[in-house]
């Protein structure tokens, strides 16, 4: 495959705010990809744009001559591409780039976009959906703290997980009526229900409904000055005060999955909860933020058993399937995650599928959501047909 041509422009995530498309122009067609746009990021992720999305839309276009003497054959000739635009344009634009040229070799040799990365993938991962939302996604006064209360049903059925959300979504609607006065209906950034209930108060829901609970803590967004200072109620806790109260949620609401449960410079208290509750998965996001190194730290210390994956965190799908590999030899459980500000672009379910994720992370409901489990449908189907 020859890249002939390339341009970009700005469009709207499902959060109304700027992001990238990038299309390209090949021998076997044209072909594009957009960019997810996070809100809660960690420190370490890279820059999505160098300058601005302008600045990097511009430079990419005054490349575009460089890459019509590459020939792109297979996933790891990606690499071709990042070193011509290193340094000129940053995570974001640079994953919309390469999930398009991903479209356009799929497309030139007959195959799906997962069969690029491994032809041999029988795996679907579980969907993991965030049902009731908090912290730095909802933006009512009075929330629960943790960012996030996702169903994590046992089936790796797509298919059946996505009915098993939605029934289990429409039930939380109706607890969230009777137990909080002030619940409208109304949705956050990733199309989870609002509330003011608190993180106690919304565990109790979920453990109704008999399905694994997981919940993203996302707890960098309150820690300042050495403490985590909670406003529903508000309180405050040291980091040993966090772990034990963490430790008794898991304990209590038997939670099968929990991610970010401590400041992202805090490897040593991860691995402290890792330690007492080992049959849990303590997962690193914006600890990790999808960077070799992190990762590699967080396994020496032993903070981590589960992995998030975003790819727009590094750009680089070459740099993505690095870590994946890294966890994967240290037996560390994988997950692919959307970001708040989606867009309808669904190659997350075939990055997922291809590099053998455990889980996936797209939430339950909304257009740009939905396109990520269809996808993973549509593959699962196509598994089905072939086995």
């Amino acid at each position: 495959m020859i890249i002939k041509g390339v341009k970009g422009k700005l469009i709207k995530d499902s959060r109304g705010e700027l992001t990238v498309e990038i299309f390209i122009r090949t021998n076997v067609g044209k072909f594009s990809s957009s960019a997810p746009n996070g809100k809660s990021k960690g420190k370490y992720e890279a820059k999505p744009y160098v300058k601005s999305i302008n600045k990097d839309i511009e430079s990419l276009e005054k490349l575009s001559d460089y890459f019509s003497d590459e020939h792109i054959e297979k996933f790891s000739d990606l690499r071709r591409i990042e070193d011509i635009v290193k340094g000129h344009i940053g995570a974001n634009t640079l994953f919309a780039l390469e999930s398009a040229v991903l479209k356009a070799v799929s497309k030139e040799q007959k195959k799906e976009i997962w069969q690029l990365i491994n032809p041999d993938a029988k795996s679907l991962p579980r969907l993991a959906g965030n049902s009731v939302g908090g912290g730095m996604h909802s933006l009512t006064a009075k929330k629960p703290d943790f960012q996030e209360f996702l169903l994590i049903p046992h089936s790796k059925s797509p298919k059946e997980n996505q009915k098993t959300n939605l029934e289990a979504k429409e039930k939380i609607r109706e607890f969230l009526k009777k137990k909080d006065s002030k619940f409208n209906d109304k949705k956050n950034d990733e199309n989870a229900w609002m509330t003011a209930l608190n993180e106690k108060e919304v565990l109790d829901i979920l453990n109704e409904l008999k399905i694994p609970a997981g919940i993203d803590v996302a707890a960098s967004s309150f820690y300042k000055r050495k403490k985590y200072y909670y406003k529903n109620p508000p309180l405050d806790r040291n980091k040993e005060e966090q772990i034990m109260y963490l430790k008794n949620l898991i304990k209590n609401y038997n939670i099968f999955y929990i991610e970010d449960p401590f400041d992202e410079e805090d490897f040593e208290s991860f691995a402290k909860l890792l330690k007492i509750c080992p049959n849990s998965l303590i997962a690193g996001d914006d600890l990790t933020a999808t960077n070799c190194k992190r990762v590699e730290r967080a396994i020496e210390e032993k903070s981590i058993n589960a992995l998030i994956i975003k790819p727009n965190q590094n750009g680089s799908l070459i740099e993505v399937a690095r870590v994946v590999e890294i966890a994967k030899n240290k037996g560390i459980k994988i997950i692919f995650s959307h970001r708040s500000g989606e867009t309808k672009e669904n190659i997350l379910a075939d990055l997922a599928f291809g590099f053998g994720a455990d889980f996936i992370k797209c939430g339950i409901t909304g257009k740009e959501r939905e396109a990520k489990i269809d996808r993973l449908i549509e593959i699962e189907k196509k598994m089905r047909s072939v086995f």
